[in-house]
């Protein structure tokens, strides 16, 4: 095996655990016992620790978004609907392992750790726009994603406690959270001004070529 399949083998052996006994060392021991694989390879693989764990796991799941994604006939659709599906295969994704996505999140909600949780959510919805098929690269790959980020962690929350037959109700949600961020076009712009004031002063010509766009 290559460093990533082991990499993938620790995490995939390490679900099942950490749902119940939260991403720490006792979950990541059961996990190399199952997968046959010592202590020592876990250092060498993860040299980060923990964090780079549950940073892998998440880019681990954004892959097989990407590859689900890709297996879908998108053409027909509205690129803000393919968005929302992006939402809802990355959730499928994990359907079995849901206790181990809340305990990531209480794992990413300790100060030490909020720098892993910002980067996996930033990662993970730029993942879900280039698979819904968004190639932009001026200032609207910012505001894009940062309004799908928060339909994202909504969305989560929503999953995490939907207690309806085949998640029904999450997948109802995530329609109505994109539906309601393109009836309020004053967020889209006052998002557009917070991201064109950031990073305006670094490029002045940039800045006028700046638009406010939500896909259709």
């Amino acid at each position: 095996m290559d460093r990533m399949e082991i990499r993938d083998r620790i995490v995939i052996a390490m679900l099942p655990h950490a749902g119940f006994d939260g991403w720490g060392e006792q979950a990541l021991a059961a996990a190399l016992a199952d997968a046959d694989l010592s202590q020592d390879m876990a250092t060498r693989v993860f040299p980060g620790g923990m964090r780079e764990i549950v940073g892998h796991w998440s880019s681990h799941s954004d892959r097989r978004m990407a590859e689900e994604m890709a297996a879908r006939h998108l053409e027909p659709m509205r690129i803000r609907d393919r968005a929302a599906l992006a939402i809802r295969v990355r959730l499928e994704v994990n359907l079995e392992h849901r206790e181990a996505v809340r305990r990531a999140l209480a794992f990413v909600a300790l100060p030490q750790n909020a720098e892993v949780g910002v980067r996996c959510t930033y990662d993970t919805v730029t993942a879900m726009w280039y698979a819904a098929g968004d190639t932009s690269s001026d200032y609207t790959f910012y505001t894009r994603r940062a309004l799908l980020a928060a339909v994202y962690g909504a969305a989560i929350l929503y999953w995490l406690d939907d207690e309806s037959e085949d998640y029904d109700d999450t997948w109802s949600f995530i329609s109505r959270r994109m539906e309601d961020v393109m009836k309020i076009p004053d967020l889209q712009s006052r998002l557009t001004s917070a991201v064109e004031g950031f990073v305006s002063p670094l490029n002045g010509r940039m800045r006028r070529r700046f638009r406010t766009s939500w896909p259709d």
